[in-house]
């Protein structure tokens, strides 16, 4: 069956061509979108989703942790009283607009950690390592923001809210979704964004014991007022959430994805059906020597088979270098297995849907009709 489908295919090369080239481009257009929107994700709660181990505790309001209240720093010292608390870390996350020696200027999102374990603070590093950010004016970034950071290279000074600091140390790969991320101590973000020492944007609370995460979740939300525990994991999809319910970024890319489907469907099937026309005698005299509907449908079948599973290999190879090429500016896009899997599973599923055009027509055929007139 195989190799007759394949030879049927290789009949009438430019039409297979087509069908082949419909699915390169819908595998392409599915897997590019896919790969970029799992970034934006990922980028929207990529300070929480890399300290999920932790309980969060910040402002009752905020299901965002790229938009934070400032809350009390002594609620801090009430946590670390709590039975099966070990230890207790503020944070801030707080805005500040930088100056460069360039004249050019840009948005930082400053983000301080406490010495010396500097959780919540920065990882990835590329240059120098975390405890540099504790000599007078340090300020870690990434080495894909020098760009968008006036071509800062490290020991540069700038200005943030008009203070003088200087590039420290680096990390790579750290991309924030609307904002660039610095890392600093907790006392200096303090000091840079005017936020009052009294004040933490979040606490990260680590526990003793990890099986006692929900009772103690639980009894920060009973117990205190105007703050809110979450468990790291359901923070990270919280915020991802609430970025998609406010903005079109999941409409956008969902539209461009269910076109993607359309155009592999459709240019699939009517090319199928087209080559199916122009052999139909052969159908014909394949039905009027005995062959079933059953075998024509498992031969048209297994064409497309042939040409959707084709297409996913060289559509992937094409996503493949796409995303090795976008990583050099930053944009770091991981493909999970069963993102890749479900492609795969799709690409198939619409080449098969597509053929139904040709089958419906094909099996429709009387014999006899391709041999009048």
């Amino acid at each position: 069956m195989f190799k007759l489908a394949f030879r049927f295919i290789l009949f009438d090369k430019p039409k297979a061509f087509g069908a082949f080239m419909g699915t390169v481009m819908s595998v392409f257009l599915i897997g590019q979108q896919s790969g970029i929107f799992i970034f934006l994700a990922n980028s929207m709660s990529v300070l929480v989703g890399n300290y999920q181990s932790y309980v969060w505790v910040v402002d009752d309001r905020s299901t965002n942790v790229n938009a934070l209240t400032p809350i009390d720093k002594r609620i801090g010292y009430e946590l670390q009283t709590i039975q099966g608390v070990k230890n207790v870390f503020p944070i801030v996350i707080s805005g500040g607009g930088a100056k460069f020696s360039n004249g050019t200027s840009s948005g930082l999102v400053i983000v301080g950690s406490q010495a010396p374990n500097f959780v919540g603070g920065p990882w990835n590093m590329y240059v120098g390592k975390k405890e540099d950010m504790i000599k007078d004016g340090a300020l870690i970034t990434d080495y894909y923001d020098k760009n968008a950071l006036g071509q800062l290279k490290l020991g540069d000074y700038f200005e943030i809210n008009g203070k003088q600091v200087y590039d420290a140390a680096q990390t790579k790969g750290i991309r924030s979704f609307g904002g660039i991320y610095s890392f600093t101590t907790i006392e200096r973000a303090r000091y840079l964004t005017n936020m009052s020492s009294d004040k933490s944007s979040a606490f990260l609370v680590e526990l003793g014991d990890p099986s006692m995460k929900d009772s103690v979740i639980s009894h920060i939300n009973r117990k205190f007022f105007g703050v809110r525990a979450w468990d790291g994991i359901e923070l990270t999809y919280q915020t991802v959430m609430t970025v998609l319910k406010t903005s079109g970024i999941a409409l956008s890319f969902g539209t461009i994805i269910v076109f993607a489907l359309i155009i592999g469907f459709v240019i699939i099937g009517l090319t199928l059906y087209s080559a199916v026309i122009d052999r139909i005698k052969d159908y014909g005299t394949l039905k009027a020597i005995g062959a079933t509907n059953g075998f024509i449908r498992k031969l048209i079948l297994t064409q497309a088979l042939i040409i959707g599973a084709a297409g996913y290999v060289f559509g992937a190879i094409i996503t493949e270098i796409f995303r090795i090429g976008v990583a050099t500016t930053g944009t770091i896009i991981v493909f999970p297995i069963y993102i890749r899997f479900a492609i795969m599973v799709i690409t198939i599923v619409i080449a098969l849907l597509g053929s139904l055009f040709a089958i419906k027509r094909i099996t429709s055929l009387e014999p006899g009709q391709v041999f009048r007139g």
